[in-house]
C-alpha cells in the first residue's frame, strides 16, 4: 500500500511539472518525469517525521533537474547515450560536449543486470548521467533496457 501511494504521489508530482499544454511528449518532459520519479523514489528512502516532505521535494528537484537534462539533449547526444550504454563497461564513464549547446555530458553505466521480457532475457544498465548546463552541474539517475531494434530505452 504504501509503495502504490509512494508511486501515485511521486507520478503526480512529476506530471504536474510537466504540464498537459499538449499530447506530444518532448524530451524535456520525459527527462522531468524521469527525474521526479527518481526523486520521489529517493525521497521515500527518508525515515521518521519529514518522510511526506523529503518525497515532496524530491519529486519537485528531480523534476526540475531530470527537466533541464532532457531539454538539453538532442539526438546525437540520444546516440552518445545509447552508444555508451551498449559499449561502456560497467562504472566507466564516457563523456562528450555537445558544439551546438555548449552543454557537457557524462554517462556513467553503474550496474548491468538481465530482466526477464516476453519470455527472454532483456539487458539493462543502471545509470548515471552528469550534465554541465550553463556552468551548473546536474545529475540524475536512470535504468534503461535494450529494446529488440537494439537502442536502448529508459525504464525508469
Amino acid at each position: 500500500m504504501k509503495l502504490s501511494y509512494l508511486t501515485t504521489l511521486t507520478l503526480c508530482g512529476a506530471l504536474t511539472l510537466t504540464g498537459c499544454e499538449t499530447t506530444t511528449i518532448n524530451k524535456q518532459d520525459v527527462g522531468a518525469l524521469t527525474g521526479g520519479v527518481l526523486g520521489g523514489v529517493l525521497g521515500n528512502q527518508v525515515h521518521g517525521s519529514g518522510r511526506t516532505a523529503a518525497i515532496i521535494g524530491g519529486t519537485l528537484a528531480g523534476a526540475l533537474i531530470g527537466g533541464s537534462i532532457g531539454k538539453t539533449m538532442d539526438d546525437v547526444d540520444k546516440m552518445k547515450v545509447n552508444q555508451t550504454l551498449e559499449s561502456t563497461p560497467t562504472n566507466q564513464t564516457s563523456a562528450w560536449t555537445n558544439p551546438d549547446s555548449g552543454t557537457t555530458y557524462q554517462v556513467t553505466p553503474t550496474k548491468t543486470y538481465s530482466r526477464e521480457q516476453g519470455g527472454s532475457l532483456q539487458p539493462c544498465r543502471e545509470f548515471t548521467t552528469t550534465a554541465l548546463i550553463g556552468g551548473k552541474k546536474q545529475e540524475i539517475y536512470g535504468t534503461a533496457c535494450r529494446q529488440a531494434d537494439g537502442s536502448w530505452k529508459t525504464i525508469q
